[in-house]
């Protein structure tokens, strides 16, 4: 028989959807809080959430007649036109506190700026009270005790409290990421996972800063000493934020933040987009570390496509696409031969002497005071290896036509001093050592001039003797010959070859005997997907990458001292020269003074 859902059934129904698991609770009230204008949001968590959350804030709170409407469904403040195409806050339903409210123990308490009281709100999984008075300073406190006891099914599904409790951070932080001016507290078990202020008032006036100090608390200082900051414009559209040099890169997307107009997304157009920009860069199985911040035109984004809004939608792709992909890249090229300082870093690490039993050497201490020094075993047993009749020649070369010391300080990269192992190039700068991969450098080197060969010329066309047919359906064809004009361009010549089909005649030279049937399909789902023909442009990139390391200088092979000079001033005009096509560094910069700490000058 067909009836009518109950409402608390439905409220049910709808906290399915909004909340997953704590976190998902977290994360609502966080976000009205952030629209009621909150400066400072404070949560406790007891067993993850799943017990007792409470969120607290100092924003605009609730008299008594919003607070009995505030947790009745679709009841809001954020669409004053009602025009769901003019969202400009994080939160817009009106669902968050009735779903939360019907799946748990729920108190809400709230004082609005200049009243004379509070009012207190309880739900009991579903069945409402009549609002009171309390005590409370202006601002909203939610709490929730007992999640998911009115659905116990839910309450299976749900991890360690451990688990839950990072789950809830990781929200907190993404949320407190894209607003630095608001400061962030997270405690768990009476002990406080973060806390962090709001920006200096000194940093308000330039976001960027704000924000970078934000990104250097949560993600790492890491993170902040080695990226570049973004800032591009285009139809209205503005992207800010910054991205992690090649170098600093992790095995999964996890380190990679995406935001649109304030709101934390998952969105596989933005993760494309980013993908695209560092393909040159970086291995497939490496990813890079980037925090984007989008802002864009209420009425050409919607973000209404997921429960849990972690999803938008955009009603030009292309537009965001391209503007991301030529933003990260043009500020990786302005990067120049930088590389990350972790790699410096790890480098030192491993020059760390080890502690140890100590040993006596026989030399006196001072020089001449007749008492001996003790030093580690390992240090003392690789003294003494030193002093022993070398068994071997050593693998190492000195350059005696090596320009003069005040030479190295014209250069960024400094002068070549000698070569070690036939693979290492030792160059000399005016503030310390620098040490580089000859293969791993010159194989950069060759492919930033394939790749522009391959703007200047084009990329040259093979022709098909039996033009080959694809069945890629009827969209899919359709797409194809939309871009063919642009695939042409990358040497992919294409046309509609009956119904649902495509005809491949030529194909770019660059990938030999490629399996067509597999390449078009590819790039028939990446447009219906992305809107882009990523795949393409992939594999000839590949093929420029491996090319240019199969023809580069190889490791082991002697070079001359002009030889190294000139790849390290080369290294110094080409852009992105300070990773290989691996995403691998090409060189370790050492600074003297981090060289004169570990022999104890300093």
């Amino acid at each position: 028989m067909l009836r009518r859902l109950s409402s608390n059934l439905v409220n049910q129904i709808a906290a399915g959807e909004v909340v997953e698991r704590p976190a998902s609770a977290v994360k609502e009230l966080v976000e009205n809080a952030i629209d009621a204008g909150a400066r400072r949001i404070a949560v406790t968590l007891k067993e993850g959430g799943r017990t007792f959350l409470a969120v607290v804030d100092d924003g605009g709170g609730m008299d008594r007649e919003e607070l009995a409407l505030a947790v009745e469904r679709h009841c809001t403040s954020k669409l004053p036109e009602d025009d769901l195409g003019d969202i400009r806050t994080l939160g817009f339903r009106g669902e968050a506190l009735p779903s939360i409210a019907s799946v748990s123990r729920f108190t809400i308490t709230s004082r609005p700026a200049g009243a004379d009281t509070a009012w207190s709100l309880a739900i009991d999984g579903g069945a409402k009270d009549e609002p009171r008075p309390a005590a409370h300073p202006p601002g909203t406190r939610v709490e929730v005790r007992d999640l998911f006891f009115a659905t116990p099914a839910r309450l299976k599904f749900l991890k360690e409290p451990r688990t839950e409790s990072s789950h809830v951070a990781d929200a907190m932080r993404r949320l407190a990421m894209a607003h630095p001016a608001i400061g962030f507290r997270l405690e768990s078990e009476e002990r406080t996972l973060f806390d962090l202020p709001a920006a200096n008032p000194s940093l308000l006036d330039r976001p960027d800063a704000a924000r970078l100090e934000r990104l250097a608390a949560i993600v790492g200082r890491d993170f902040a000493d080695n990226s570049v900051a973004i800032d591009a414009n285009r139809e209205g559209f503005r992207l800010t934020g910054f991205a992690g040099l090649p170098t600093l890169n992790r095995p999964t997307s996890q380190h990679q933040y995406l935001f649109v107009n304030g709101r934390p997304v998952r969105d596989k157009l933005l993760a494309g987009a980013v993908r695209g920009a560092y393909q040159d860069f970086l291995a497939r199985d490496r990813n890079p570390m980037v925090a984007l911040f989008l802002d864009a035109p209420p009425e050409m984004v919607d973000v209404n496509v997921h429960p849990a809004k972690t999803e938008v939608r955009f009603r030009d792709a292309g537009i965001v696409r391209g503007m991301i992909v030529g933003a990260l890249r043009t500020a990786l090229s302005a990067a120049g031969h930088r590389a990350s300082t972790t790699v410096s870093d790890a480098a030192l690490g491993a020059f760390r002497p080890h502690t140890g039993y100590s040993t006596p050497l026989p030399y006196p201490n001072g020089g001449g005071s007749g008492r001996y020094t003790s030093v580690p075993r390992g240090l003392a047993e690789a003294a003494m290896q030193f002093m022993a009749p070398p068994l071997a020649p050593l693998s190492a070369r000195t350059e005696e036509s090596a320009p003069a010391n005040g030479d190295a300080v014209h250069y960024p990269l400094g002068v070549a001093r000698a070569q070690l192992h036939e693979t290492y190039i030792v160059a000399q700068t005016d503030g310390g050592v620098v040490i580089v991969d000859q293969h791993a450098a010159h194989e950069r080197l060759l492919h930033e001039k394939l790749k522009n060969q391959l703007e200047a010329e084009g990329v040259k066309r093979q022709t098909l003797l039996l033009p080959e047919v694809v069945d890629v359906g009827e969209d899919g064809a359709r797409r194809l010959t939309q871009r063919a004009a642009e695939l042409a361009t990358m040497g992919l010549v294409l046309e509609p070859f009956g119904l649902g089909a495509v005809v491949v005649r030529e194909t770019p030279a660059l990938l030999g005997e490629a399996d067509i049937q597999g390449l078009v399909r590819d790039l028939a789902d990446e447009l219906a997907e992305m809107g882009d023909h990523l795949s393409l442009k992939e594999k000839v990139e590949e093929v420029c990458g491996t090319l240019a390391c199969h023809t580069s200088v190889r490791a082991g092979r002697r070079l001359t001292v002009e030889e190294m000079n000139a790849l390290l001033r080369q290294m110094e005009a080409t852009p992105h020269s300070g990773q290989c096509n691996h995403g691998r560094p090409t060189y370790v910069e050492l600074k003297l003074a981090d060289i004169e700490r570990l022999f104890g000058r300093r």
